[in-house]
């Protein structure tokens, strides 16, 4: 008899779980570091393999109809796509106002001689231009972090194809519960699930989604061969975090529009960057983001930086933290980090699962805060 198919969401939430009678419906995490083995081939050590990535990795296929490989952070992610995809390659195009890490890490790198080359992905034209140099690929973001600014992947995955260069979207913000790369043509999706993926700002895991079989090969890999591989208690804690993902972004992504909307009407704020409200690419964000424009968005104070770090310490709700994607939320001044390039008094804010009236009027007092 044919089974009725299941829904992405109920799929997710089933991810793993146990149904023969007497067995525990969550499987515990496997903690061990050695299997019984024995004969060839030779197997048994689980930097290898690990039941509960695996149970991972399947729910995270389920969210964008791929193959995952779970590593043991974003960045390790990233760079096992870079070792793996910059191969006799002259350049990997990056966003310049993307994630700055990847910038770093891909400068430091420079695998298999793969030289980074920064530029606006809004700027079609320039992305042509550097694919056209000589062999590439193509590293996008969107919505980038912090300033969330949202690329045309449709425009993209065929600037990209044309050029002959595999396309690799970091899609950690809109995670796959909101925007599926894959779909338009990435040959990589790219996810910390440190932030809303898992949600609960507890673990650090990254993850990347794949079509392409060779390239999953590949990836695990480099994994093994680097040691790039998550714990099986963080994988289990991101499995649990994983399955109220739809229910967790879709209310963190209602509650940033509207804080949003409350931002931009506010004397003391002189620009808000959130994909929901930015005219210029909205109908692109709406297109590719059909749930939701996600939790983060971004806001400049009206002065300096003090002002900025007045209005963050000034609150009692919103926690002053760096990452994203919890249930709880966290704002930042963006500009203290080293490296990045966020204006001085731009605050970076993760909106979390409180109610949203909650939140605005945390916002509309803390920005009666004033420097002393």
């Amino acid at each position: 008899m044919a089974t009725e198919p299941m829904s992405s969401a109920s799929a997710l939430i089933h991810a793993g779980t146990q149904r023969e009678l007497g067995s525990p419906v969550v499987a515990p995490p496997m903690l061990t570091s050695v299997f019984a083995s024995a004969g060839e081939p030779a197997t048994g050590y689980a930097r290898g393999d690990n039941p509960t990535w695996t149970a991972l990795e399947r729910a995270l296929g389920v969210l964008e109809d791929a193959d995952a490989v779970v590593f043991a952070s974003g960045q390790a992610a990233s760079m096992a796509l870079m070792l793996a995809l910059a191969r006799g390659r002259h350049t990997i195009v990056l966003p310049r106002e993307g994630y700055y890490n990847a910038r770093v890490l891909a400068t430091r790198l420079r695998p298999h001689g793969a030289e980074p080359a920064v530029v606006d992905l809004q700027d079609l034209g320039a992305v042509e231009s550097e694919l056209g140099r000589g062999p590439a690929v193509l590293w996008a973001e969107t919505p980038t972090n912090p300033l969330l600014r949202v690329a045309d992947l449709t425009a993209l995955g065929e600037l990209a194809a044309k050029a002959g260069a595999p396309m690799v979207v970091d899609n950690t913000l809109a995670t796959g519960a909101l925007q599926r790369p894959l779909d338009y043509g990435a040959a990589a999706s790219l996810c910390s699930l440190t932030k809303a993926a898992s949600g609960h700002s507890d673990v650090i895991v990254g993850a990347v989604m794949t079509r392409d079989n060779a390239l999953a090969a590949e990836l695990r890999e480099w994994r093994a061969l680097g040691g790039g591989i998550a714990g099986p208690m963080e994988a289990w804690l991101a499995l649990r975090g994983l399955k109220t993902l739809p229910l967790r972004i879709a209310r963190q992504s209602k509650s940033a529009l509207g804080i949003a909307e409350y931002l931009a009407g506010h004397p003391r704020v002189r620009a808000v960057h959130y994909p929901g409200t930015c005219q210029r690419t909205l109908a692109v964000a709406r297109a590719q983001m059909p749930g939701g424009f996600g939790p983060l968005l971004s806001f400049e104070v009206a002065g300096a930086a003090a002002d900025a770090d007045a209005v963050i310490m000034a609150a009692r709700l919103i926690v002053p933290a760096t990452s994203f994607g919890g249930v709880e939320s966290t704002w930042e001044r963006r500009a203290r980090w080293p490296g990045e390039t966020a204006p001085e008094a731009l605050i970076r804010l993760s909106v979390g699962v409180e109610p949203v009236a909650d939140l605005i009027a945390d916002i509309a007092r803390s920005l009666e805060a004033r420097t002393a």
